[in-house]
């Protein structure tokens, strides 16, 4: 028996998003639609099933491709990686978004204090892991579980150096139940204008101005994953040209 767990957030307004990444859809009810039906197809009254109460209809008013669940391109992070143009998500190869799922555990992290290759090697030998090329690496945070208005400025974030280690395993695809790879983007911004470093800033993005990799930001519930022995698929939506995509992300199993 095959059980699949869902890993994404519902797409919908959340008061608590920044507001230049809320999301606002319109829903048309089925009654409503009746007359518009009529009129586009020329359909007379008494040619309509009695059982017919209009179709229901939605519209995605305002939806940026990085709300809620999705994946970065490579194109996200800087025109050009490896020396040759970067792909935006239409141009990402589908064998790269399917493979041997492996979670890796980051919930300790203190909010501020980023990930570092050592914390990766010591959680992954403490589960008796060993990484692949192209498996699909997903960070556990659990900040998906926070609420309110303040859950972006807070969490973890994987550091230039461990992000740089994830991808010398053979790592494409990796993923994070938080708001951002990186730590959060307020506390960067107050970190490099207090030390002058100007390296700090988002350097776990900017290792795919050197090395093609893509990540997932605003994963959820992976927490009802083991370590191994499931598969990720992660399909955005196919967007022409676009530096990322929101994505039905899941993981599958089998059940005894």
């Amino acid at each position: 028996m095959t059980k699949i767990i869902d890993l994404s957030k519902t797409i919908q307004y959340r008061k608590e998003d920044p507001w230049f990444m809320r999301i606002k859809i319109k829903h048309v009810p089925h009654a409503k639609s009746i007359r518009l039906i009529r009129y586009f197809l020329r359909l007379p009254k008494k040619l309509i099933p009695a059982r017919f109460q209009g179709w229901a209809d939605d519209k995605i008013i305002k939806m940026g491709v990085h709300s809620s669940t999705h994946i970065d391109a490579p194109w996200h992070y800087g025109p050009v990686v490896e020396g040759k143009k970067a792909k935006t998500i239409d141009e990402v190869p589908l064998d790269w978004l399917y493979g041997d799922g492996v979670v890796i555990d980051m919930s300790h992290k203190e909010d501020f204090d980023a990930i570092t290759v050592e914390d990766l090697k010591k959680a992954l030998a403490q589960t008796n892991t060993s990484l692949k090329a192209g498996n699909i690496v997903l960070i556990r945070t659990d900040r998906d579980q926070l609420k309110g208005k303040d859950v972006p400025e807070l969490g973890t974030g994987m550091s230039k150096e461990a992000t740089l280690w994830l991808i010398k395993q053979g790592i494409k695809v990796m993923g994070i139940d938080q708001w951002g790879w990186d730590l959060p983007l307020k506390h960067l911004v107050k970190e490099a204008k207090k030390t002058a470093n100007k390296e700090l800033f988002w350097e776990g993005h900017l290792v795919g101005l050197d090395h093609e990799y893509l990540h997932m930001e605003q994963l959820t519930n992976l927490k009802a994953l083991p370590t191994t022995g499931f598969k990720v698929a992660v399909f955005p939506l196919k967007i022409k040209g676009a530096s990322a995509a929101p994505a039905r992300v899941v993981a599958i199993m089998d059940e005894a």
